[in-house]
């Protein structure tokens, strides 16, 4: 039987999780757990390698509508395998770098392999036994399978199907690829496979696509792609088939899609259920998520979480925030960093891409509180004009009575960078007014589309005012 290591902290999870090991911890023994790839989802299979393929994608796609602008231009085709090459021969030697880096620092011992408890603040991986007096969860999240047959094994057979993970690597595009599901990672990728030169249908449950985003973006961006791929919409998933290499999806309406390559990309599932949990006591939520406190505190005492695994935001840059506030919260316990309570921005790079933050109208609405909501076109600011551009807006929210901004919607060209402007205002603490008549605009450059929404919106709470005093 093995000798059990003691260790002072346990990191599990290469990703953000990699990151915390600072100077400070020189002093400390310290195991990193990993059973894959280091830089976990992001780097491996998620925001960097698809974002290198949206890049492609989306000169591909403009290269097919010059003619709106007077331009001769035309998509031809695309080398898939010098497209996926470039972005996995970088993405493969940052990763081994990482964990070679990390096998040659003196106090640091790796376990490549799964991690599982055994006991109180015990954990095995493979073979070997270590307890630890301190553990970071940071073991991220993975692909949700639904549950009908052909995708379930419990179900019966299972039919050859990609996921997010394993999607951007095949050999070469696909004739006709088949996506069940409708969020950012379903966009995304439907985006870059109908824009490189294959047949697109997207499946899914809701009437319409991005449900989480407000809904006069998620209408609009609906609308939208549904003139470059087929959508089914509004149907419950039945089944999947195969037949002669062809992959069949069936829906309960009746209706289905037929391609040769199938991707399920329905959601994400946090992988705290796959560390033995209960061993050492450790609580979990929802959809595996492991439950913290505002500080990263699990349920037991020396145990800490960050990133998708404990469900708080699942993007990647608010891990990197909390791996900072819980790196801190580790080497001063008496001096305890809070989690990030304000509203998280994100981002989906598909197109037209979507940059938001804060609450929706919906959400606003359910509040009970007061709020003004305005949208403003790009077509309204001559960056619009020079790009002829008729269906991308930006939707801000505002509190007419204290002056500050709620949410903020943009869909169109650069709404990730656009929509960063408003970020800022955010975090900082500015006012609409501040953010209107306090910055000087560069005219007539993009951001010009938020001035003036900011603009109307101010428009908006003066309109709302004087309705209140006529009541």
């Amino acid at each position: 039987m093995s000798t059990r290591i003691h260790h002072d902290l346990v990191i599990v999870g290469a990703g953000s999780g990699n990151s915390m090991i600072t100077p400070e911890m020189d002093n400390w023994s310290i195991g990193m757990v990993e059973e894959g790839a280091f830089g976990g989802t992001c780097l491996n299979r998620g925001c960097i390698p698809t974002k290198m393929l949206v890049y492609p994608a989306d000169l591909a796609l403009q290269a097919t509508q010059g003619h709106r602008l007077g331009v001769s231009t035309s998509f031809q085709d695309a080398d898939w395998p010098a497209i996926r090459d470039r972005i996995f021969g970088r993405v493969d030697a940052i990763s081994d770098g990482g964990k070679n880096y990390r096998l040659s620092v003196p106090n640091v011992t790796v376990y490549p392999a799964r991690g599982v408890f055994t006991g109180p603040h015990a954990m095995r991986a493979d073979d070997r036994e270590f307890t630890a007096d301190r553990f970071v969860l940071a073991v991220g999240a993975r692909p949700m399978i639904p549950v009908v047959p052909g995708l379930d094994p419990t179900l019966g057979p299972v039919v050859p199907f990609h996921t997010s993970d394993t999607i951007m690597r095949v050999d070469e595009l696909p004739r006709h690829l088949v996506i069940v599901g409708g969020g950012f990672i379903a966009n995304e990728l439907a985006h870059v496979f109908a824009a490189l030169g294959s047949r697109v249908t997207v499946i899914n449950r809701s009437g319409r696509l991005l449900g989480a985003q407000d809904r006069d973006v998620s209408d609009r961006y609906t609308a939208s792609v549904s003139e470059r791929y087929e959508l089914l919409l509004g149907a419950q998933l039945d089944r999947v088939t195969t037949d002669s290499g062809d992959i069949s999806v069936h829906l309960s309406d009746g209706r289905s899609a037929t391609g040769d390559v199938l991707l399920v990309a329905t959601g994400r599932v946090a992988n705290g259920d796959l560390l033995a949990p209960a061993l050492t006591g450790l609580l979990l939520g929802e959809h595996g998520t492991i439950i913290v406190d505002h500080h990263g505190r699990t349920s037991v005492p020396g145990i800490w979480s960050i990133g998708d695994a404990n469900g708080r935001h699942m993007l990647k840059h608010m891990a990197n925030g909390e791996a900072r506030i819980v790196t801190h919260n580790l080497m001063h316990p008496t001096d305890l960093k809070s989690f990030e309570q304000r509203p998280a921005p994100s981002a989906v790079f598909a197109h037209p891409q979507i940059g938001t933050i804060g609450l929706t109208e919906q959400q606003a609405r359910d509040s009970g509180s007061p709020f003004v909501a305005i949208t403003h076109d790009y077509g309204g600011a001559a960056w619009g004009w020079a790009m002829e551009d008729t269906a991308s807006f930006c939707k801000l929210i505002g509190d007419p009575d204290t002056g500050m901004l709620l949410g903020a919607h943009v869909i169109g060209s650069q709404a990730s960078t656009l929509v960063s402007l408003l970020v800022q205002g955010m975090y900082l603490g500015n006012t609409i007014e501040q953010m209107a008549h306090d910055v000087v605009y560069i005219h007539p450059a993009p951001s010009e589309v938020i001035e003036q929404a900011l603009l109307k919106l101010l428009d908006g709470f003066d309109t709302y005012r004087k309705n209140l005093q006529a009541r």
